[in-house]
């Protein structure tokens, strides 16, 4: 037997696998959710908020997830005695945030928050008010994470940059404050109070310990009705800072840059793709046990990916989308890797290749699945058909996948370790 006919089998009985998963009724829910859930926190990222109460943690969330302000309250959960966690997405999440509470509090000692998951890649968020020159207690606890982990980058949030305003002033046109930096460098109009308070922040850190990166963003994220326009003042500045910043996996849930569809849906169902992706990783580090679970947790991913795109997934459907990707993704991974390598990254040669290689397939793969599911949902919606166009997606999501797995698999690396 060849080694593509052994992929072709392999692949068949996956399928099957996945095809049987997604048209019985109960793989939309069961005990299995709980634990695809928990197999994609074992390699989600954790930004760590720090914070004093109402500096506007919860409005940077909202912002970067797309959830209301209501579903981050009603989704943190405690998770130490002075944090609580918030999942996103809950069903396989990709990122966590962990909020401390007892910040400020007489007492507060931040190791158990740190140890939270600490032998993942991890981000600082400190979050403090523009106009608040009072952040020992800020200052403090990324003191002592950094002390721990000097190389933990971290990113400070200058926010509600409303309160510097006069009255009936709304914000500068243009974003005034230069590209995120540890310098402030102010390129249009702020209020001299706001000016100063921003730099006066800024040299609290001066003293930092670690060699991590160091970055300041003014924002200021209000409400609709609120007055201020655009109501997510900055959030571009933000988002590149965490790009640049934050660890590879990080920017993965929330930046979607393999989408061939270009719909708001799209950007919906990323972070769920991402997700389930980890999920299936996680569930093929051990030799073989993938062979089985994979499939499940491709097959959980199309039951979420449909009620995004509110299309139902039939016999007729899910064969199409089959018949889809069908020969492509043998041909497109033979010509991206090689017989020799594709033959090692089959998942039932996990024993052979190694669990880092199965692992990865099983990401890569899920990923790729995901988002040609995607484009064929798209299509699905507006009654088109492009099988040309859902194998493209697939392959071009593919080597996206294989890029990302190996700078993320660098980013868990020790301190020190990393290329």
């Amino acid at each position: 037997m060849t080694w593509r006919e052994e992929f072709e089998g392999t692949l068949a009985r996956s399928w099957n696998v996945v095809r049987d998963n997604v048209l019985t009724p109960q793989a939309a829910g069961g005990p299995s959710d709980e634990r695809v859930a928990e197999l994609a926190k074992s390699r989600a990222p954790v930004i760590w908020l720090i914070g004093k109460v109402q500096s506007g943690k919860t409005s940077i969330v909202r912002a970067l997830t797309g959830v209301t302000a209501a579903e981050v309250g009603q989704g943190y959960k405690p998770c130490t005695r002075t944090a609580q966690i918030f999942d996103f997405p809950a069903d396989a999440p990709v990122i966590r945030f962990l909020d401390t509470r007892g910040l400020g509090e007489t007492g507060y000692d931040p190791a158990e928050d740190i140890a939270v998951h600490e032998s993942q890649s991890h981000l600082i968020l400190a979050v403090m008010k523009a106009l608040d020159p009072q952040q020992d207690a800020v200052l403090s606890a990324v003191t002592a994470a950094r002390a721990r982990h000097p190389g933990w980058p971290v990113v400070v949030a200058q926010t509600t940059l409303h309160d510097g305003y006069k009255t009936g002033e709304g914000h500068p046109a243009a974003y005034p404050y230069g590209e995120p930096g540890a310098a402030l460098e102010v390129l249009g109009p702020v209020p001299p109070d706001l000016a100063r308070s921003l730099a006066h922040q800024r040299g609290l850190f001066a003293g930092l310990p670690g060699d991590g990166l160091v970055l300041f963003v003014p924002i200021d994220f209000t409400q609709q009705g609120d007055g201020f326009d655009p109501v997510n003042y900055g959030l571009p500045q933000l988002l590149a800072a965490l790009e640049k910043a934050a660890p590879a996996s990080i920017v993965a849930a929330l930046k979607d840059s393999s989408s061939r569809t270009g719909d708001t849906l799209s950007r919906e169902a990323h972070p769920h793709i991402v997700g389930y992706s980890s999920a299936a990783a996680a569930a093929d580090v051990v030799p073989l046990a993938g062979a089985v679970a994979v499939p499940v947790v491709q097959a959980k991913m199309l039951h979420s990916l449909a009620r995004i795109y509110d299309v139902e997934w039939n016999r007729r459907t899910l064969s199409e989308f089959g018949a889809c990707l069908g020969a492509a993704v043998v041909t497109r991974m033979a010509a991206a890797f090689g017989a020799r390598q594709l033959a090692k990254l089959i998942p039932g040669y996990g024993q052979t290749a190694g669990a880092a290689a199965a692992a990865a397939t099983s990401f890569a793969t899920t990923f790729a699945i995901g988002k040609a599911a995607c484009y064929f949902l798209a299509r699905r919606r507006l009654g088109q058909s492009d099988p040309k166009g859902v194998a493209e997606a697939y392959a071009a999501a593919l080597s996206e996948a294989f890029r990302f797995r190996a700078k993320s698999e660098d980013d868990r690396k020790p301190e020190g370790a990393r290329a």
